[in-house]
């Protein structure tokens, strides 16, 4: 049995090699991977002795090869093949381990210039495991360090790979070309080319929409079925997720999830982790129906979940910080369907035993200092799908600064009103437009949302304060978008609000900033529109 090993990431690769020459398999090698093994005292033959062929240009030809390609791609079932390669003297290679160039690695540093990219495009690896790949029935192909125990055990229990695992490594040697070849086509089309500037230096203007966007994603799981019982679906996960994000969830305990828990968890994954006091978002049907800061778990929950305990009934939960058997002890006394959290205590963990259906998820945060979206567990593009398209954006990620804020009234709000005001803010971001927003003493009081009218928006948010039994008299309010007309300034102020964040930008803005300054509250431009549709 002959073995070729040829890997750029080098982790676990001598140990490998060191378990396969012990089960008496030849080991033919590269460059530097070679180097490495005999250097360990490995017999090794090299891909260059092995053909007669000496690697050239700059090592860009080695393994481009009749002898290599042919010992891959032969079918040993096959008279004719078996015939062929024995006429030229081309040995079978029954075990390629091979992983690629550190493309993605190299154009994700900040400064790669287009000679770096182009030089780590990978020709040979993707050439030798698409071979090995297409004739998975008679050689293994490994393409991560991964799989080398899987291989390891088969080849010490039988000498041999199973079918089903030679099978499995090809599908995964496709999928890894697919994402390798993704990636650079990524990467080319997003250049802006400029003939002038070539030069070895030279680190080309990127766009963040590339000339094709080639996606690349792993399946977490099949679902019971998507959004209503008849329609099936799937959840899948970034090829690299931020960290952070609520695809690196742990299942602690609990039924599976369906698409509408994760999509509502997202929500209020999403929204908690905005906030750097100890939170708690109550989500239900993708909107934030509770959200609280406080000085813990206990009292940011208590405090959001007042805000509309009707919706709250089955909703989603998510906190920022250490769930304690405290807070697991109140959560628990309602029905919930997921409740997320960076770390549940024993006392926790002990308490939801009794509610098995609770689906509980453990998040790391981001870690903190973090400058990328990425690094700070977030989107940096978003995606929508249409009728045989795709709407692509750059994610949502703006934060707003009190410094930013406008003051366009005679009122001044106070200290205490531009701290709730700056909260609203942050809680309109993570409703659905028509957003409308009421809070107060760093709790939403009544939430609107999802509406074709603003003005319904805002009626709506006073009714849910009202069905909850909260008093909107002295409460801030966030509109999403700028108010197009005075009436629904006046609904949240007749309702109780002394102070109005909203974008401005409105024909109307004179109007409306005339009826604050009648009605003799306070008004705030941000610049800034948060639709979320």
């Amino acid at each position: 049995m002959n073995a070729l090993i040829s890997v750029s990431d080098k982790t676990g690769v001598l140990e490998f090699a060191q378990a396969l020459h012990a089960l008496g398999i030849k080991l033919l090698s590269t460059g530097g991977t070679a180097k490495l093994l005999m250097d360990a005292g490995l017999p090794v033959t090299e891909v260059a002795e092995h053909t007669g062929f000496p690697e050239m240009l700059d090592g860009r030809v080695k393994t481009l090869h009749p002898k290599i390609h042919g010992g891959l791609l032969a079918r040993r079932d096959v008279p004719a093949h078996v015939a062929a390669i024995q006429e030229h003297g081309i040995d079978t290679i029954d075990l390629l381990v091979v992983n690629l160039y550190p493309f993605e690695a190299t154009v994700a540093k900040p400064g790669c210039t287009l000679a770096d990219a182009i030089e780590n495009i990978d020709i040979g690896g993707p050439a030798m495991v698409r071979s090995a790949a297409k004739n998975w029935n008679d050689v293994g192909v490994v393409t991560d360090a991964s799989q080398y125990p899987a291989v390891l055990a088969d080849l010490q229990a039988q000498k041999k790979l199973s079918a089903k695992l030679r099978f499995s490594l090809s599908v995964a040697a496709f999928n890894r070309i697919a994402q390798y070849d993704s990636a650079i086509s990524d990467y080319l089309s997003s250049v802006t080319f400029e003939e002038e500037k070539l030069s070895e230096e030279y680190v080309p203007t990127r766009s963040a929409f590339p000339g094709q966007s080639n996606g690349s994603f792993i399946k977490l799981q099949d679902l019971r079925y998507g959004e209503n019982p008849h329609q099936q679906a799937a959840f899948y996960r970034d090829l690299y997720p931020a960290p952070g994000s609520l695809v690196t969830a742990e299942q602690l305990q609990g039924k599976e999830l369906s698409y509408n828990n994760i999509a509502d968890a997202d929500a209020a994954w999403e929204c908690v982790k905005s906030f750097d006091v100890p939170a708690c978002v109550i989500v239900k049907h993708a909107n934030p129906c509770g959200v609280a800061v406080g000085d813990d778990a206990l009292a940011s929950y208590n405090k959001a979940f007042q805000t509309d305990p009707t919706s709250a009934f089955g909703g989603i939960i998510a906190f920022n910080r250490v769930v304690d058997g405290a807070a697991a002890q109140q959560v628990s006394k309602q029905f919930v369907e997921v409740l997320m959290a960076p770390e549940f205590t024993a006392e926790a963990l002990e308490i939801f035993k009794a509610k098995a259906n609770v689906r509980l998820l453990k998040i790391a945060l981001p870690a903190p200092g973090g400058t990328s979206d990425w690094q700070r567990g977030r989107n940096a593009v978003d995606a929508k799908r249409i009728g045989s398209g795709l709407l692509l954006q750059t994610a949502d990620n703006r934060e707003l600064a009190a410094s930013e804020l406008k003051v366009v009234t005679l009122k001044q709000p106070t200290p205490q009103e531009l701290e709730d005001l700056l909260f609203a803010w942050k809680v309109a971001k993570y409703v659905k437009s028509n957003a409308i927003v009421f809070c107060k003493d760093g709790m939403t009081m009544g939430v609107g949302a999802g509406q074709m009218s603003r003005l319904d928006s805002a009626r709506i948010a006073s009714i849910k304060a009202s069905h909850a039994k909260l008093s909107l008299q002295g409460t801030v309010v966030a509109s999403d978008a700028f108010f197009p007309f005075r009436d629904g300034l006046d609904v949240v102020v007749d309702a109780g609000a002394t102070c109005v964040i909203q974008p401005g930008g409105s024909m109307r803005d004179q109007e409306v900033i005339d009826a604050a300054n009648q009605r003799g509250v306070a008004m705030v431009f941000s610049g800034v529109r948060h639709f979320r549709h």
